[in-house]
């Protein structure tokens, strides 16, 4: 059975591309989790795996430093990257440590489930390949094991070929960045919902303190800038326009009550500063807290 690693920081990914593939190819291998690169790098080492799925944009040793020491340790390996951002010296640095594909995130489920199967196909007839060869084969090792099975017998379609010397060619690297126009399978709204239904519950509990948007990025595990895009995304708005609405509702849930002082709301509601409290408050109710519950008590 073939093993294969998901190498990915953020959780709520990890956790959902796991399932997905696990779904999918679970009685074809055996699925792995790192956290970041350097327990890419060791469990590469602990463990017997063909396939790597590596995000790049990892915090201490990135995806694409991690891929470099599998790729010396473990030329055999069939390589996938992921990242949020499209940049050229990403593509560049893929193209140097032989990846097999280069996703830009967010990539659909018809791409990682294709890219991966596609993989684990490789990784089965360098098996083959490996077992059947024999000393009269030593040029043909000359290349990474996954490179030589898809480049010798022209198969499998990922670009791979020989020189005239019968050298194993590097993968071809193909950049998946064309948008996925299908809708949006389970997978996906999976992913979402579970990271909605977090924010809403670490707003919900946290509403009343001082947070920012890196706070709640950093409480659902996600990088600043891919949990803005994906904030705005899924709420229609910003994460401080989305909040300050969140407590201002709050804020009239207690104007409704008559033993809550009006000076006591916006603390409660996480503005210590009751002039900034009011400011905020008039802004998106039309009129200052005094007035609100004035105008509450006129209508009993």
């Amino acid at each position: 059975m073939a093993g294969l690693m998901i190498a990915e920081d953020e959780l709520i990914e990890r956790m959902v591309l796991k399932k997905m593939l696990q779904k999918k190819f679970g009685e074809q291998c055996t699925i792995y989790e790192a956290q970041n690169g350097h327990e890419a790098v060791e469990l590469a080492r602990r463990e017997e795996i063909q396939v790597i799925i590596l995000d790049i944009g990892m915090p201490g040793m990135n995806g694409i430093q991690a891929a470099k020491i599998i790729r010396r340790e473990h030329p055999e390996c069939c390589i996938i990257f992921l990242t949020a951002y499209d940049r050229f010296e990403y593509a560049r640095s893929a193209i140097s440590v032989g990846a097999m594909e280069y996703l830009l995130k967010p990539y659909s489920s018809r791409e990682i489930i294709h890219v991966t199967g596609e993989a684990l196909h490789l990784a089965d007839r360098y098996r083959t390949w490996r077992a059947g060869k024999d000393g009269a084969d030593g040029d043909r090792a000359g290349g990474t094991g996954a490179e030589a099975a898809a480049g010798k017998d022209g198969a499998g379609g990922t670009g791979a070929g020989e020189t005239a010397s019968g050298e194993i060619l590097p993968f071809t690297l193909r950049l998946v960045d064309e948008p996925d126009q299908e809708k949006e399978n389970d997978e996906s709204c999976t992913r979402l919902s579970l990271m909605v239904s977090m924010v809403e519950e670490y707003i919900r509990t946290h509403y009343m303190y001082e947070i920012s948007m890196h706070d709640a990025a950093k409480a659902v595990n996600y990088s600043d800038p891919y949990f803005c895009k994906m904030f705005k995304q899924q709420f229609g708005q910003n994460f401080t326009s989305y909040l300050a609405e969140y407590r201002i509702n709050e804020a009239k849930k207690l104007l409704c009550r008559p033993n809550v002082n009006v000076k006591d709301v916006g603390i409660r509601v996480g503005y210590p500063d009751n002039n900034y409290f009011t400011k905020v408050f008039r802004r998106l109710a039309g009129m200052n807290p005094s007035d609100y519950r004035m105008e509450l008590l006129q209508k009993l």
